[in-house]
Formats: C-alpha cells, structure tokens, sequence
C-alpha cells in the first residue's frame, strides 16, 4: 500500500517516551588488535522505552549461537520489555557457560540501575569472537550509560556509534505517519559492515521450507500502541524483505539481532492481528508499510557501508519455477566471487552471471534465460542476453550502468512465475586488506 509519512530527525530516539545513550569504556582493550586504533570510540550503548514496551526480535540461524542472543531470544518471545544493553568489541561468542552469565550479568546490571526486571533487558554484543567480556570495564560502562541517558537526537547518535565496529558511518532513520488520525512515529539504528548476510528468525531456528542465511545489529522503536503478536509479525515480514535480503560476503554472523520495542505513547488505537473490520487491517497494513520502509532503508546502509564496497548491486530474479530457486538464484549471483570481483571493476561480465545461475540449486534452462543492466528502479532494462544469448546491446552501453555506485542486474529465468531480489555489494582489494590475517601482528588475529 502506499503510505504518506515524512523522514524526521532525532533518528532511535524520535518515538515518544525513548531514551539512548552511549559510551565509551574500553571494552576491546585498545593496542588489542584491528579496531583497537579507534582511540576512545563508544562502545556501550542503552536503550530505554519510559513506559513498558511490546517486544519483538528475530535472530541469527547460526548454529554457533553467542551467548547474548542465547539471554535474548527467550526474553523477545514475551509480551514486553523495557531495554537494550548492547555494547561493541566484544561478541561474547564461542565464550561456553560464563559468555551466558556475563550476558546475563549485563541485563542484571542495567535492570538494577533502572529499577526494572533483569527479563525486562535484552541484551546485544558485536565484536571479536571467542574472547571473555571484560566485565569490570561493562559495568562501569553500563553504570555510565544510565548516567548519560537523554531523549534527544544526540543520545540517539552516541547509541549509533557505541555499537559500530568496522562500519565508517552511524546508520538511522527515523520517519512519521498519520495512523487514526494520530502522529505515529518509527525509527531504527544498525550497525554492520562485515560479516554480512543475516538469516534472522523468531525462533532462531531455520524454517525448513525457506533456507535463510561483522554482525548486523538493528533496533526499532515506535511510539505506535500495537500488540505483541501483531508486533512480532510484522518484524518478522519486514526483516524478510530487507535485513534478510542482503549480503555483503555470504557470511552470517553468530551474533546478528534485530529487536523492536513499541511503547504505544502515540495513543493510536492498539493494533491488532488480522481480524473483523477494514479499520484495523487499514491500521496494521500501514504500520506494516512503514516498518518496511525503516528496516529496507537501513539493510541498504549496511550494504553501501560493507568492508571496502564501491557498488550496491540490486539483483533482481523473475520467472522462477518457485521461490526457493528465485532465491537460490539470487544468492549463487551475489554471492560469487568471480562475479562480485567483476562488479567492482565495472566490468558487466555476464558470463560469470550465468555460470553462477548454472550451478546454483535453480531450474535453470539456459535457452530460456534473459539477463540485463539497469540504474536503479529504471525499466529501461539493456539487456545483455536474450534467451541464452548473447543480445544486441553494446559493450559499452552496459559498462556504463557497472560502473555506477549503483546498479540493478535483471535475471529472467523463464520457467515460472516467482521472483527473489537480493542487496549485494562487490568485493575488492580492500575488503581483502582488511580482512587478511597478520602473523606478524597476533593480537590482530583470531575472531
């Protein structure tokens, strides 16, 4: 549905009755590896809704599971909550028996500070792998982020920086809409650069019908009054067109959460599932446009963002014989090296494309396939290869579109009626550089 709202500023804390905060207590241990350089850059962030808050969270399929999604996702199945404590540097993975109680110390710390429940805190951690937290230095700064908690736009921005690793830049965004005739506000924050292709769900179980795939962290708050259910499914369908539809390097991460905490201090009429009435369909559909809108425009922040990326490539698959494949497509495509490396030179090489449809799990009939180069959103679609062929299209014409910042590739199969679209970025040298090991330097190694 088309929905009429307005970007607005303040970013996470935007949403009445928010607070953020975030500081820095040196919870990677500075002269400690990659990251350490960054000096005194936040690294402990809050998040409190004033009023108790309808939760909900989708997290990673990893099955090398961090201990604070371990502590979250039991607590994000309840009807409400109160507040995040995340913090970056540190992602309590691979940690056993005492990663779950430091994450749970973390939730108990911040609840006693805040006179809440410790099962009304969830908790987040993005960061190395397989190191012990640091709890002495996360619990000054969890006794110091309560101290800096505020309701304002800059609260919000040193929460967007406390829980950044490699990302070069904070990613909000925060917009406002009309629901009953009252002012309802969303907005969201994330972090990741690295690491890159979530496969996030309710249960932190992979459905069996569907396979999903640095860490992604997102959390979204809104002032809108919606229930629970009705809270956790339409998280579920946003995080299914957005943060679940990109890659970055076919990675996922063990830690990746996406969380969302709605306090209902809009005073809207309470949004519930589908039931008797158009009204509350009308409401719930809207509400649904607008997360939409938030977490597709921050998973594209995170793609821009990637390690050493140049392109956001929109890889766009149509005709297949079922969704599944449309997605296997889809991600064979993004996910190829040779492809990817392809991209970041501007080179449109088509070939390596439909090596990649080859050997991906779709029905593929090569005499069926279509396959071409647009800007952004354009239908005007040159097209490279016209049933398995080469097409008429000039060289050049199409390396003018691969040598955008941005480009759409158009993938038709033929064989059905399903389609996929995936956010993918290119792969260069530089995400090399930053990524390779150093012997010469151990404390750069390891998670």
């Amino acid at each position: 549905m088309k929905l009429s709202f307005r970007t607005i500023a303040g970013a996470i804390t935007a949403p009445r009755g928010f607070l953020a905060g975030g500081v820095f207590c040196d919870i990677k241990r500075r002269g400690t590896g990659k990251g350490s350089e960054k000096g005194q850059k936040r690294d402990l962030a809050l998040l409190v809704s004033e009023v108790p808050a309808a939760v909900a969270g989708l997290f990673t399929t990893n099955q090398v599971c961090a201990a604070p999604v371990q502590v979250s996702l039991p607590r994000a199945m309840q009807a409400q909550a109160r507040a995040i404590v995340a913090n970056s540097g540190n992602a309590n993975a691979c940690t056993g028996s005492r990663g779950i109680r430091d994450a749970q110390v973390m939730t108990e710390l911040a609840a006693r500070k805040l006179a809440l429940r410790a099962d009304e805190v969830l908790v987040c951690s993005t960061g190395r792998i397989g190191v012990p937290m640091p709890m002495l230095n996360v619990r000054r700064g969890i006794e110091s982020a309560v101290r800096d908690l505020g309701p304002t736009a800059a609260h919000g921005h040193r929460l967007a920086e406390a829980i950044m690793t490699s990302d070069t830049r904070p990613k909000e965004v925060a917009i406002e809409f009309k629901l009953g005739g009252k002012p309802v506000r969303v907005a969201g924050v994330c972090k990741g650069a690295g690491m890159i292709q979530p496969g996030m769900s309710l249960s932190g179980k992979r459905p069996a019908a569907r396979p999903l795939h640095a860490t992604m962290l997102a959390f979204i708050t809104t002032d809108a009054a919606i229930e629970s259910p009705a809270l956790k499914a339409a998280l579920a369908e946003a995080t299914a067109q957005s943060f679940n539809r990109i890659t970055v390097d076919g990675d996922m991460s063990t830690n990746d959460s996406v969380i969302a905490l709605a306090n209902g201090l809009a005073g809207n009429r309470p949004i519930g599932l589908p039931g008797p009435g158009r009204g509350a369909r009308a409401a719930l559909a809207a509400f649904q446009a607008a997360l939409n809108h938030v977490t597709l425009e921050l998973a594209k922040m995170i793609v821009r963002d990637g390690e050493g990326v140049s392109r956001l490539v929109t890889v766009r698959v149509t005709g297949a014989a079922h969704y599944r494949d449309a997605d296997a497509a889809a991600r064979a495509v993004a996910n190829s090296a040779l492809v990817k490396t392809s991209w970041s030179g501007g080179d449109p090489n088509w070939g390596r494309v439909m090596d990649a449809l080859g050997y991906s799990s779709a029905r593929i009939i090569e005499e069926k396939v279509d396959l071409g180069y647009s800007r952004p959103g354009s239908s005007q679609v040159r097209w490279a290869v016209r049933q398995g062929q080469p097409a008429k299209a000039s060289f050049a014409s199409l390396c003018r579109i691969a040598a955008l910042p941005e480009f759409d590739l158009h993938i038709g199969l033929n064989v059905g009626s399903s389609a996929a679209v995936i956010y993918a970025a290119d792969l260069t040298a530089r995400y090399v550089e930053f990524n390779q090991g150093d012997v010469r330097d151990p404390a750069s190694l390891g998670g």
